[in-house]
């Protein structure tokens, strides 16, 4: 009964974006600061699924210069827990494909987020160096997945190298996010406990060039790997209070 509910809540909610959601942003379409407000929106959504979250940022986190942003990829959860921790100024970078997601897809692309085609490399490559000219000409910074697909459980995956590349090209700092495991979350728990996401210290690329873009990834994956082991056993003793 409870996951019934959930469903006709987010079914509604969903409409409700992509009628006014989409409404909206044709004023001004694919204006990045969109994507602040709409992160926020969903964010809310956590509420409805009984889930505490937590959002730990740094207090200039919303005063920043340009960075390239990078978070761990669980689920679908990722939606209404993850989209909270974007910043304004923001752009995500995500598969072409979800622009024919129903109604989502379309919010999506007229929000301004950046779309890549993963299944050609050359396409990819070439929309990485798009993400490096936007940095460059604009006040943009972008976030990125670097596991380039969802972990579903299995912890933190291993990287790809496109956001690090886009951070050496544009010549600015990496900054991981990190969000504990929601893979306990279930649609049918009244309360699914805490979430904790956690927003770490910049990584600089300074001396770091293609050729060693590889060791940048690992640095970063392995601060984030930690902080998910810090953080899963702090909610797991939270959660047992």
């Amino acid at each position: 009964m409870i996951a019934l509910i959930r469903c006709i809540a987010v079914a509604i909610f969903a409409c409700l974006m992509f009628i006014f959601g989409c409404g909206y942003c044709l004023l001004s379409p694919r204006n990045p600061k969109h994507v602040f407000r709409f992160g926020r929106y969903f964010g809310a959504m956590s509420k409805v699924f009984g889930i505490k979250l937590e959002l730990r940022l740094p207090e200039d986190a919303y005063q920043r210069g340009q960075h390239v942003y990078i978070a761990n990829h669980q689920n679908n959860w990722d939606l209404f827990t993850v989209s909270s921790a974007v910043t304004p100024n923001v752009v995500t970078v995500g598969k072409k494909s979800l622009v024919w997601m129903p109604l989502f897809g379309q919010l999506y692309y007229l929000t301004g987020n950046i779309l890549i085609d993963r299944a050609n490399r050359s396409k990819a490559k070439g929309t990485i160096d798009q993400v490096v000219d936007s940095i460059k000409s604009s006040n943009l910074s972008v976030w990125m997945f670097p596991e380039g697909t969802r972990s579903r459980g299995r912890g933190l995956l291993p990287f790809k190298t496109g956001a690090f590349h886009a951070a050496i090209g544009a010549d600015v700092p990496v900054i991981p996010i990190v969000c504990s495991s929601t893979n306990h979350l279930k649609l049918n728990k009244w309360n699914n406990g805490h979430v904790i996401i956690e927003m770490l210290p910049p990584v600089s690329v300074e001396g770091y060039e293609k050729e060693n873009v590889r060791q940048l990834a690992e640095i970063c994956r392995q601060q984030m790997e930690e902080k998910l082991a810090q953080l899963d056993e702090e909610v797991q003793q939270r959660n047992m209070q």
